[in-house]
């Protein structure tokens, strides 16, 4: 146990059997039970973690491969049924430093937080040695969860070294969160419109030889029409169907504007190419309601910002 709460390791494994034995034997102590999910991996994952003599460990493997997001689940549901009070996800593959799992803990133990998530970039020297498109496509990326999620005070969203209470983990609908890859950024929206307090921990990240198997063609697609979906989504839950704030009149009535403005602008423009002259009432047609409609977008965002779910709910463990 640690700080009083019963700790479960949540591990997803897909083609791991040369890492997976460092992942079990690094396992700090205080982890009462590691539940390794075996993605239908096609070499000995399986096996080498039979192998291994740990008690604490409970082996699943998925008889169709289902995603690192469907892995996570399994392990969520299996991690509950043992009791767990925190569910913790290390990646099969040792990128995740047991080091620093206190840290990761503690926030959820002791600060009081429902979700904990590593942030790799917590400071300049974080990014040396990384290729700027690399670095530019995470500040994207961030951002677009950021606005999707709106967890406003979180960085680094692909980061799956995250730790949930497990009181949490019941009130979340986990089969409707993705399976693959964007698992993590799902999740926030989810914990978003359940208003979680949510918190980032500095954790550096560590990186071996392993080679991804992320196709970007078909993530990076896949990824912005569910930041897209999910933004809609928690808005319409958190901002219109549970309480009609101000935030959804703003946004709604802005949009409503900004089009507005974009077609009179686009009209006027095409007056003024056929030499028609645009007077002043005509320009001001376009433009107020343009200026207008950013305003309220702007507004929206400001209170959608202050009203992120970023402080602690819960009680310490005992």
């Amino acid at each position: 146990m640690y700080q009083g709460a019963r700790i479960a390791a949540v591990v997803p494994a897909y083609k791991e059997e040369k890492m997976i034995s460092t992942v079990i034997s690094t396992m700090p102590e205080f982890v009462d039970h590691i539940v390794i999910v075996d993605d239908h991996s096609p070499d000995r994952t399986s096996e080498v973690v039979t192998e291994i003599a740990d008690p604490r460990v409970t082996l699943i493997r998925h008889e169709v491969n289902q995603g690192v997001g469907g892995a996570i689940v399994t392990g969520h549901k299996a991690a509950m049924d043992l009791g767990a009070d925190v569910n913790v996800i290390m990646a099969g593959d040792a990128q995740m430093d047991p080091v620093y799992l206190p840290d990761l803990l503690d926030r959820v133990t002791k600060d009081g937080y429902g979700f904990a998530k590593a942030n790799r970039f917590f400071s300049p020297e974080s990014f040396e040695g990384m290729p700027g498109y690399r670095i530019f496509g995470n500040i994207v990326l961030s951002f677009m969860t950021k606005l999707a999620s709106g967890y406003w005070n979180l960085f680094d969203p692909q980061n799956g070294y995250t730790a949930v209470r497990t009181e949490v983990l019941k009130r979340v609908p986990l089969d409707r969160v993705s399976p693959r890859y964007s698992f993590e950024n799902d999740l926030l929206i989810h914990l978003n419109i359940l208003q979680v307090g949510a918190v980032d921990v500095p954790i550096p990240a560590v990186y071996g030889e392993e080679v991804s198997s992320i196709r970007l063609s078909k993530v990076i697609p896949e990824l912005m029409n569910l930041l897209v979906r999910g933004f809609w989504r928690r808005i319409w839950y958190r901002y219109v169907l549970w309480s009609f704030s101000p935030v959804a009149l703003l946004l709604f009535v802005g949009i409503l504007l900004s089009l507005v403005g974009v077609v009179i602008s686009i009209w006027v423009c095409f007056q003024i190419a056929s030499s028609v002259v645009a007077t002043a009432a005509t320009v001001m047609l376009a433009a107020f309601p343009l200026m207008i409609g950013i305003q309220m977008l702007i507004s929206a965002l400001q209170l959608d910002i202050q009203a992120s779910p970023s402080r602690p709910e819960y009680e310490p463990f005992h």
